[in-house]
């Protein structure tokens, strides 16, 4: 499954529309939302239950969201302390509520010590009783400027990225919105990346409505699924109002988009004919790796029978990320085969009339 189109996070339902959840899911709905994120942990705790009724609040808020066609994914901060209780408590948890995704909030907590075995167990655990459910990590939205975090222990068993870029004392979207999908694609593993926008204030700084449309816009061009905004309880308010209005207004379809040209490549790489991958290529295309570079239609499809015959028999290959748009792609991919695995493939794409002109390879067999 695809995330697609536009999303909300949710901290505190009470704090939003009174806590009412038609009123939620209709706003939602009004707001052309595909999807809502909403806190229902928060390390081995239950979050967004009622502490003097004891009621819990999320499950008459994903009803009234999945009358509205809206999906309701969780989100669970965790700080790694007891990684196997807070794994366990995000099983129960999504579990009993039927949720659409599940999110992994990780922040500080595991900037400090050594985490990376926390980070492991919490996954192990977390993956043995969710291990078909959609999940993401949502963290800080510059790898390397927070190089003691575990992204490739936490990534290496998520489906998706969510990092927050947060470009607060600043008003530059734009860059970096892209730069940060360019390191996300940069790690090993990468996923395809959904990043949060700042629809919130700290201190005398604040986005502008023009800012968080030019903040959807780039993640469109950027050939991205998919883009949240944080938070729905604080730009629900008044002097907030011009930013909800700005995510609503922004226009996102969330049809599923006709296959990109990585996915056609990997497609017809799956099916492991070298002449049916070399279709997608102009005749004089040029194709380059780290050993050498060759062209033509003819060369190529040469090299792919090496590959799929001899270095990756029975491969399956899989895009793990992709950004882009226009002329050029840029994605991440995985193969498995019986002869090896690749796990850091990094490809650029140059298009020309629907069909590849240049394609630099960068890759590893182990």
């Amino acid at each position: 499954m695809t995330l697609l189109g536009k999303g909300y996070y949710i901290w505190q339902i009470w704090n939003c529309e009174g806590g009412d959840p038609a009123a939620i899911a209709s706003k939602a709905k009004s707001a052309g939302l595909s999807h809502v994120l909403v806190k229902i942990a928060d390390g081995v705790l239950l979050y967004n239950v009622d502490k003097n009724s004891k009621q819990d609040l999320v499950p008459p808020l994903i009803e009234a969201c999945r009358k509205e066609g809206i999906q309701v994914w969780g989100w669970h901060y965790i700080r790694g302390s007891n990684p196997i209780g807070e794994a366990r408590i995000a099983v129960q948890r999504s579990l009993a509520l039927g949720i659409d995704g599940y999110v992994i909030d990780a922040e500080g907590e595991f900037q400090t010590g050594r985490k990376q075995s926390a980070a492991r167990r919490f996954m192990q655990e977390l993956r043995a009783g969710l291990p078909a459910l959609p999940v993401a990590l949502s963290t800080y939205r510059f790898p390397k400027r927070h190089t003691p975090f575990p992204f490739a222990e936490f990534l290496e068993s998520c489906d998706y990225a969510m990092p927050q870029v947060y470009y607060e004392q600043a008003h530059d979207p734009e860059a970096q919105l892209e730069l940060c999908v360019e390191q996300y694609l940069a790690l090993n593993p990468a996923r395809p990346v959904i990043p949060t926008a700042p629809t919130y204030g700290r201190g005398t700084w604040r986005p502008t409505a023009e800012e968080t449309t030019r903040f959807f816009g780039k993640a469109k061009e950027l050939g991205l699924s998919a883009a949240n905004a944080w938070s729905w309880d604080v730009a629900s308010r008044d002097a907030y109002s011009d930013l909800w209005a700005a995510v609503a207004a922004f226009e996102w379809p969330i049809e599923p988009p006709v296959a990109d040209m990585p996915e056609r490549l990997v497609g017809r790489l799956n099916e492991g004919d070298g002449n049916l991958v070399a279709g997608l290529y102009a005749e004089n295309a040029a194709h380059v790796t780290g050993e050498r570079m060759v062209f033509s239609r003819s060369a190529i499809a040469d090299w792919y029978r090496r590959l799929l015959n001899e270095l990756l028999p029975e491969g399956q290959f899989e895009v793990t990320g992709k950004a882009g748009s226009g002329s050029t792609r840029h994605y991440t991919w995985t193969a498995r085969s019986p002869n090896g695995q690749v796990l850091d493939g990094n490809d650029t794409l140059g298009l020309r009339e629907d069909r590849i002109q240049f394609h630099f390879s960068y890759f590893t067999i182990r």
